[in-house]
């Protein structure tokens, strides 16, 4: 058990609260009994924790244990369908982002309207509506309801999601919120939504186009002269970027941007030439580098 705790990365091994050597059936059952919720979480969420003590738990006073249960993949459809139910938000949360958690389940969970204010953002988010929409057993139905969500940080979860088609993100590309667009930018591939994101008004669009290596040459051409120095990065960091774009952005004047280019694969011997003898040491460093990596059989 302690190996198989080890290989699927046990959230108690990350949290530092169990050893890997700690894991026998006696010590987790041990440690879920501890006065400490924070160790009893680190049981909850751990994978090798077996069936019976999970049960206990998902029944715990803290609702953060409850929840560590909640986002355990080894739970049993049982525990989960509970916890579905739970009165606190964020175990409902958790469920919704279990990728064991049914499709039925989560159309249900779809339609949950518990929000909580994100004090970063300044703003009240849909945490379980953005936890659904961030599923990839996410019913079709479901997913394009909440497509169309009022929260942009709900569409932007389904724009993130890998079972959303290319026809959806097509639609979202043009959505109002640019935290839409961004994320669309980043998992499209077709070469006409990639173009106009290239175009977009928000430096963020444009960077997540120019990172992205379905972004045709001509739009990734036209990113290499953006106004912003950010934008023109991604265009030297992306690996689909070819030799004669890098070449001119070899001599931009910020080293951030030359530096890129020397990390990039298709850097011309020409271009990694130059960065060798630029005047910034991480310029010069990352093309000795590139050029070592080239010299070796």
């Amino acid at each position: 058990m302690a190996q198989g705790l080890k290989e699927q990365g046990g959230r108690a091994l990350e949290d530092g609260l169990l050893d890997a050597g700690e894991s026998d059936v006696e010590e987790l059952e041990k440690l879920s009994r501890s006065f400490d919720w924070h160790q009893r979480r680190a049981i909850g969420w751990n994978p090798a924790t077996p069936a019976e003590i999970l049960a206990r738990l998902s029944r715990d006073s803290v609702a953060w244990v409850r929840e560590g249960v909640a986002g355990n993949q080894s739970a049993s459809l049982d525990l989960i369908r509970l916890l579905a139910k739970d009165a606190n938000g964020y175990v409902r949360s958790a469920v919704a982002l279990n990728w064991k958690t049914p499709t039925e389940l989560l159309d249900v969970l779809a339609e949950d309207v518990m929000s909580d204010y994100d004090s970063s953002l300044q703003e009240s988010r849909y945490i379980v509506k953005e936890a659904v929409a961030k599923n990839p057993n996410i019913g079709e139905a479901s997913l394009h309801v909440l497509s169309r969500d009022e929260s942009e940080y709900v569409r932007e979860a389904v724009a993130g999601n890998s079972v959303a088609d290319e026809d959806l993100l097509d639609r979202l590309s043009l959505d109002i919120s640019w935290v839409v667009r961004r994320k669309v930018a980043t998992r499209s591939s077709r070469p006409d939504v990639l173009t106009r994101l290239a175009g977009d008004r928000i430096t963020d669009v444009r960077e997540a186009a120019a990172a992205n290596p379905k972004t045709p040459v001509e739009a990734l051409r036209t990113l290499a002269r953006d106004r912003m120095w950010e934008v023109r990065r991604k265009v030297a960091e992306n690996p689909a970027t070819p030799a004669e774009i890098l070449e001119a952005l070899a001599g931009h004047w910020s080293f951030m941007v030359r530096e890129a280019v020397s990390c990039n694969p298709n850097v011309p011997d020409s271009a990694l030439d130059r960065l060798i003898d630029d005047s910034d040491q991480s310029v010069k460093m990352a093309a000795n580098v590139a050029r070592t990596r080239r010299q070796r059989p």
